[in-house]
């Protein structure tokens, strides 16, 4: 059987059409697919990116979308997803290995392609989803993004963390005075309890991010807002360098089990430390006094602010360079790629 090495590799990458990739401003998966994509070209691998039509790569770029469809309401998101999906598998022998960053639907289509594919999890939506992972649990190839984020009736290849291109966030070592909250305005992402935060620590709070479900926005977010509480909507990559780098800390008050969290790494990358919830990934990511502290409540995390100003900002940027950049990450979906081709 051949040994496939680097250089004669062809490798197809699934990425969502919700939103652009790279995204323009909110995309997390299509983020991550992006630098993936970029880095595998720079170690000259052969690869065709399957996203929207506007996307921006330097791989190959194949589309059915022409836009974003949560940029085109006019786009049945059902309809474009299929055309989509339907696109790369009926092409699948084109390639060598297939990386499905689309969730579980392409999942449906595995046993019908002899070309080996790998499924990275970015997250569980619900556990409805679960039938269709397990029922591929023995034919394709399962990456998860954390060991936290494994589910006990899955089978996987690997854990490889998401990395970022470093080079785009600035490490500022002086230290702002406010604090940040990056992310989704929902429930689950704790908008409101890193309002409370910053009330109790009587401190400036800058909120960045979608909003995501309007009604918890108007009633739990709005009424807050003011002077020293102030919304600022999504911002871009060089806005949010500066949002984030500018900023005492970064809050993440989460009420979910956070799959990864890439605000967080960012955040760390421009020597902002992070105050989180003791949820999903976040142990693996933070280590108290080092880069942030893991905290139980709004009461403790609000207490913290003092501590963490003692903390290092050139050691929070220390533990992305080692643990969490692009090309690390790149590194090992390759040899995720080299362990699949070779044994199948």
């Amino acid at each position: 059987m051949m040994k496939w090495g680097i250089g004669n590799m062809k490798v197809a990458i699934i990425s969502p059409i919700a939103w652009r990739t790279p995204p323009r401003h909110y995309g997390p998966w299509e983020r991550v697919v992006s630098l993936l994509a970029e880095g595998l070209v720079k170690e000259n691998i052969d690869v065709t990116l399957y996203a929207t039509g506007d996307s921006l790569t330097t791989a190959k770029l194949r589309s059915v979308c022409k836009a974003p469809y949560e940029e085109d309401r006019e786009l049945d998101a059902k309809v474009w997803e299929c055309l989509h999906i339907s696109e790369i598998m009926e092409q699948a022998k084109d390639f060598d290995i297939i990386h499905n960053n689309y969730d579980f639907l392409p999942l449906t289509y595995s046993g019908l392609i002899k070309t080996p594919m790998v499924t990275t999890i970015h997250g569980f939506s619900s556990p409805k989803i679960l039938p269709v992972y397990k029922k591929y649990s023995r034919k394709t190839h399962y990456v998860s993004i954390s060991n936290a984020d494994r589910n006990e009736e899955l089978d996987y290849i690997k854990t490889v963390y998401h990395g970022i291109d470093i080079e785009e966030f600035t490490l500022n070592e002086n230290q702002g005075n406010y604090l940040v909250y990056f992310g989704r305005i929902h429930k689950d992402k704790g908008t409101w309890e890193a309002i409370q935060v910053a009330k109790m620590a009587k401190m400036k709070l800058l909120i960045a991010g979608i909003i995501q479900d309007e009604s918890y926005y108007k009633d739990y977010v709005e009424p807050h807002l003011n002077d020293d509480i102030c919304y600022i909507g999504s911002v871009g990559p060089e806005e949010r360098n500066k949002v984030l780098g500018n900023a005492l800390a970064l809050l993440h008050p989460i009420h979910f089990e956070e799959p990864f969290g890439l605000s967080v790494v960012e955040s760390m990358a421009c020597g902002t430390p992070v105050l989180a919830f003791n949820r999903g990934s976040m142990p693996e990511i933070i280590q108290n006094g080092i880069n942030g502290f893991i905290v139980a409540s709004i009461e403790e995390m609000a207490g913290k602010i003092i501590d963490v100003m003692k903390i290092s900002r050139e050691a929070c940027r220390k533990t992305v360079e080692c643990r969490f950049t692009q090309e690390k990450m790149v590194r090992e979906y390759i040899e995720v790629y080299k362990e699949i081709v070779n044994h199948s």
